[in-house]
């Protein structure tokens, strides 16, 4: 039920960090557990019903020739009834033509069949690395949506992101890498207002207050 975005410059850890937990990466110390199973030990398709991950490019994991195609491939691997990533497709991005393809889709709905694809297998965890690279405004917003609305369903979700306004509208707790380490770890507010790398425009422009967002500002406003 937390959205926990995971930042820090180039080369801090932060995708290396996402696939070790998926279980595809190296991992030189630590423990994961996901539902009480290491998803690094266990099957690729028990695996993805614990964790999915979403990659920096989302069309890597696109390589069928219709939108249908890669729902229906998605529901076989995960095991899920027959339009089910569809469905999914549809509550995340919909209007998307089923027999469109995949390279065709802008870069917002590409994010979206992927993560319908990662979700047929109803992981617990949901793992996403710069996913508002290349988005739009309006794009961005729908987004921020969605993974409220992933947290909201009980799920666990990790992203990796150098996005502060993403950061600052979704996430529930920032952790900071540097050098494969955590240098900090806490609320969002409390992360982002401390470091002007990291701090969004509204806590620029009103520091000391600790507002982060348009809403916040406006919500305050109201009550006085």
């Amino acid at each position: 039920g937390e959205v926990t975005a995971l930042m820090g410059r180039n080369g801090s850890g932060k995708s290396s960090l996402l696939w070790a937990l998926q279980g595809s990466g190296p991992r030189h110390s630590g423990q994961v557990d996901a539902r009480g199973t290491d998803p690094g030990k266990v099957a690729a398709r028990k695996a993805r019903a614990l964790v999915g991950l979403v990659p920096q490019t989302a069309s890597d994991l696109l390589y069928l020739h219709t939108v249908d195609a890669e729902c229906a491939q998605a529901d076989r691997e995960s095991d899920a009834a027959d339009g089910t990533c569809r469905a999914l497709l549809d509550a995340l991005a919909p209007g998307i033509p089923g027999d469109r393809h995949p390279r065709d889709l802008s870069e917002g709905q590409q994010l979206a069949l992927v993560l319908a694809v990662q979700l047929a297998a109803a992981p617990g965890a949901v793992l996403l690395d710069e996913p508002t690279r290349g988005l739009d405004y309006h794009a961005k917003e729908a987004f921020t949506g969605v993974i409220r609305r992933l947290a909201a369903e009980g799920r666990a979700i990790v992203v990796a992101t150098h996005d502060v306004e993403f950061t600052a509208r979704a996430a529930d707790r920032v952790v900071v890498l540097a050098e494969g380490e955590i240098v900090a770890d806490g609320p969002t507010a409390d992360v982002v207002v401390s470091s002007p790398a990291f701090a969004p425009q509204v806590a620029k422009v009103l520091s000391p207050q600790e507002w982060l967002t348009v809403e916040q500002v406006r919500t305050a406003l109201e009550a006085v």
